[in-house]
């Protein structure tokens, strides 16, 4: 069940574990920002993924967990794995960011690496979930995941006054479908606006239709975003989305490099492409940006790549 009730029951789950991450207001123009990029790992996915094994049962956990990701539910799924004392096996894609390889590595799961399509990594972890006996811990369409990331929502609803719309990134729709569920339970009257690479374009399809769009791998494969490289929304999700989500706007990959250069000058934010993706959306919106709230999630960059947009 994705509603107001579990998301308030996975923040109490999961709060030992989890950063409340602070809002911190972009200078000029005072855009509330909320640093998920702040977690442990580096981005909201862990709240979901403390909020799944939690969840499990003793058995369950002793069998140990499978996971697949390009890099931020993977990182999430291990390190909380590794708090909670449960194994994990992690199926990763051969392009997976160094740094998200390494960030998921450190936390001592079984790493499997397959082709870059994101099709395959998830037949993968399905196929090893069976044969094993392993709980599959999905990164983004299950309701567990989903009212995990929810939380995020509770905490902005609580710490931001005065705000007319929250823009959140959207791919798999997880981080969407439980923050618009939180926002639309407690405050009604603040616009959610799901955003999401504009070489992608499922989400915007999704909603034009009326129905989910899937779109092949190799499109999905097309931006620098990395953590927004699911080809549809989940079907856990999408009731809620629908339900809840005002609008989708699209963000170029040129602009989520302005973006990454402007967190880290102005906010002293560091974000990787899907971090910058809802503060550009904000600011290209009309909402005054003193009035909204964007999720900066995930933060794990390349100190190189960081580099290199700052000097561009």
């Amino acid at each position: 069940m994705i509603d107001l009730a579990a998301i308030c029951a996975a923040a109490d789950r999961i709060r030992p574990h989890v950063v409340r991450t602070p809002v911190v207001r972009l200078t000029p123009g005072g855009l509330r920002l909320k640093a998920e990029n702040l977690q442990h790992t580096g981005a909201f996915k862990l709240r979901g993924a403390f909020n799944a094994i939690l969840s499990l049962s003793a058995e369950q956990r002793a069998r140990g967990v499978v996971a697949h990701s390009s890099g931020n539910h993977a990182q999430a799924v291990a390190y909380a794995a590794h708090v909670l004392g449960v194994r994990a096996t992690i199926v990763m894609p051969d392009n997976a960011p160094a740094l998200k390889l390494a960030n998921t590595r450190q936390w001592g799961p079984d790493l499997v690496i397959v082709g870059s399509a994101f099709t395959e990594r998830a037949n993968v972890a399905a196929q090893i979930a069976q044969d094993r006996g392993l709980a599959p811990i999905e990164p983004y369409d299950d309701p567990a995941i989903v009212v995990g990331a929810g939380t995020v929502g509770l905490e902005i609803a609580e710490d931001c006054t005065a705000i007319d719309a929250v823009f959140v990134q959207a791919s798999g729709g997880g981080l969407a479908a439980g923050l618009a569920t939180a926002i639309k339970s407690l405050r009604p009257d603040v616009q959610v606006v799901a955003v999401e690479p504009a070489l992608c374009g499922h989400v915007t399809a999704s909603f034009a239709s009326g129905e989910r769009v899937p779109i092949p791998d190799a499109q999905s494969g097309r931006t620098i975003a990395d953590g927004m490289r699911a080809n549809q929304l989940g079907a856990a999700n999408w009731p809620a989305i629908r339900a809840h989500v005002d609008r989708v706007m699209t963000v170029e990959d040129d602009a989520m490099r302005v973006g990454i250069a402007r967190l880290a000058r102005d906010a002293r934010l560091v974000a990787e492409p899907s971090g910058a993706t809802a503060m550009m959306a904000a600011l290209a919106s009309g909402v005054d940006p003193a009035r909204a709230v964007a999720i900066v999630s995930g933060g794990n960059l390349d100190p190189a790549t960081l580099a290199a947009i700052l000097a561009a």
